[in-house]
């Protein structure tokens, strides 16, 4: 069974690929439409790549895996991302 980790578990990848912390940042699932910030979101760190899935309904999210030395980012599963003013 795999541990299971919040989006903080993530806070330095998202720096790295965004170029700033958008853990409170809040998304949206393109799936059951649930607003939660980033840092609430079920991630998993030991797989082929990384995966944050909704708390919510457990549908992916965000995956990011690395490539020959790049960070290849699929965010199909965010409807929408709200930055913290």
């Amino acid at each position: 069974m795999m541990d299971a980790f919040d989006g903080n578990a993530i806070a330095g990848l998202l720096v790295d690929v965004f170029g700033s912390d958008v853990t409170a940042a809040v998304g949206v699932c393109a799936t059951c439409n649930a607003h939660a910030p980033v840092a609430e979101a079920v991630v998993y760190l030991r797989g082929p790549g990384i995966v944050a899935r909704c708390r919510t309904c457990g549908a992916v999210q965000m995956v990011f895996v690395q490539v020959h030395g790049i960070t290849c980012v699929d965010l199909r599963g965010v409807a929408a991302v709200r930055l913290p003013v």
